[in-house]
């Protein structure tokens, strides 16, 4: 069934038809003028095999012809009647000269996905096969996004006993941003076919901001305020870790997905959600539950305080990425994080100096410094973003953002172990609580829809299943002649 395009008919200037074309010379306009045609609707038969073809077909002319998008009466008739020589059954029989044969017994009694000698198709086999590899990486991904984010916030705690300067070690895990985008190289020239060199890779990956690529204009303009929120975000991080055990700014970091989806709502005008609000609302809670589970102790309220606003900050420079920059490809993404890397060293050295001079981040001698556990933190720190920005390669999202609340029951056995923390009922039903509503906000934009198709589904199986035992009831009785008896189809 072709489409073609002439001139005519659309607002546009062209008017698209499927397998018809209307006759030049007669251009009925009333239903007058084809008696005879709807005299012989009701002698009209259609095949069943085709009325899916005519249902599809009508409906793409009705959507793409018309002033407003709708024919008439008269014009659905015309069709109908093939007066303007539209018959797609025939168009149905010019694919398939002659009807195909019912299906033999080894065929009907075939499952879905098999050939006729009863061994699964090599189609379904690729990909059953490229399933099974997307989930296993998944599993590793979950694995060490939530291994590498649980792991440093507990070597960040560690590190704190020795090294009490929380800025200075937020300046020292982002300084190694820088690495991303030799580490981006590196993978591309392994695996890409065209390799190209640093300089043409770095120009290519440059077009993402802008025609003039990366220049001090743009630097200033959208990469120094992403690398003040960068380092904000871990500076309020790594502070709240002083305050409370890792266990509650874990879950409490957590509420940054429902702080998203708010802004998203807000200043990009995404979708709203009914399930995302509630997702929202239950965040809120368990912040509230998690403050009395404490006794709104000022050192807990102080914490729990900065790790909401490190949840916050962190929102906020997600959503501004997206309304400010779009999506990036791996490339540019690896560049900009080391862009941010390069601004980090450039301009937010002075402040761990000044703190250090001013003595609110002092340390007595550089031997007494930790360098292992922040050498440690710094690695698992760049392995969880690494992984969190790229990991979209070789399996889904959803997976990638599990890893982030499952490390939350990895710190609590940590800290069920190694620090004093108490686990009351009001903490549980506040951790609870915020990963429930931090799963709800996991669900895609359209599973409204999707759950209503799968319903839809089983309510069709159940009532096939239902026809199929009421028809082999129906053949199985015979009657005394010997003859079964006839069975109607409605």
């Amino acid at each position: 069934m072709g489409i073609r395009e002439f001139p005519g008919g659309a607002p546009g200037g062209k008017s698209i038809a499927i397998g018809m074309r209307r006759s030049p010379d007669v251009s009925p306009r009333r239903l007058s003028d084809i008696s005879p045609q709807l005299r012989q609707l009701k002698y009209l038969v259609v095949d069943e095999a085709i009325k899916e073809d005519l249902k599809w077909s009508r409906s793409v002319e009705d959507l793409t012809s018309g002033p407003v998008g709708l024919t008439s009466i008269e014009e659905r008739i015309l069709r109908i009647t093939g007066y303007y020589g539209y018959q797609p059954w025939a168009a149905s029989y010019k694919r398939e000269e002659r009807p195909r044969d019912p299906p033999g017994p080894a065929e009907a009694q075939a499952p879905v996905g098999t050939d006729t000698g009863g061994r699964p198709s090599p189609r379904c086999w690729r990909c059953s096969q490229a399933q099974l590899k997307k989930i296993f990486w998944g599993v590793a991904v979950v694995l060490c996004v939530c291994s590498s984010w649980a792991g440093a916030t507990q070597l960040a705690k560690l590190t704190f006993r020795k090294f009490d300067a929380p800025f200075t070690l937020t300046w020292f895990a982002t300084n190694w941003n820088f690495l991303f985008f030799p580490l981006y190289y590196a993978g591309h020239a392994c695996k890409s076919a065209e390799k190209q060199s640093v300089k043409q890779r770095y120009r290519e990956c440059c077009r993402f901001f802008g025609d003039n690529g990366l220049t001090l204009k743009v630097f200033f303009t959208k990469a120094a305020p992403f690398g003040v929120l960068w380092t904000l975000t871990n500076y309020l991080y790594l502070h709240a870790i002083k305050k409370i055990n890792t266990t509650d700014v874990s879950v409490l970091f957590c509420c940054n997905k429902a702080f998203v989806f708010l802004l998203s709502w807000i200043v990009l005008r995404d979708r709203f959600m009914g399930v995302r609000i509630v997702a929202a609302i239950l965040a809120i809670a368990g912040i509230v539950m998690m403050t009395y589970a404490d006794g709104f102790h000022s050192h807990s309220v102080i914490g729990i305080a900065l790790v909401v606003g490190s949840a916050s900050v962190s929102a906020l420079y997600k959503v501004l990425f997206k309304l400010l920059l779009g999506s990036a490809k791996f490339g540019e993404a690896a560049l900009f994080l080391s862009i941010l890397g390069v601004f980090n060293i450039l301009f937010i050295t002075c402040i761990p100096v000044i703190l250090y001079f001013t003595k609110v981040e002092y340390w007595s001698s550089f031997d007494d410094i930790p360098w292992g556990n922040l050498c440690g933190f710094s690695v698992l720190l760049l392995t969880f973003n690494i992984v969190l920005n790229f990991g979209i390669a070789v399996t889904y999202p959803t997976l990638m953002s599990l890893g982030i609340v499952l490390s939350v029951p990895v710190n609590a056995v940590v800290d069920r172990y190694t620090s004093k923390i108490v686990f009351n009922g009001v903490r549980v039903i506040a951790m609870v609580i915020i990963g429930l509503g931090f799963l709800l906000l996991l669900l895609p934009e359209e599973w409204d829809v999707w759950l209503m198709k799968l319903l839809t589904r089983l309510k069709v199986r159940k009532k096939e299943e239902a026809a199929e035992g009421g028809a082999d009831l129906g053949s199985g009785p015979q009657n005394k002649g010997g003859r079964a008896r006839p069975s109607f189809a409605r």
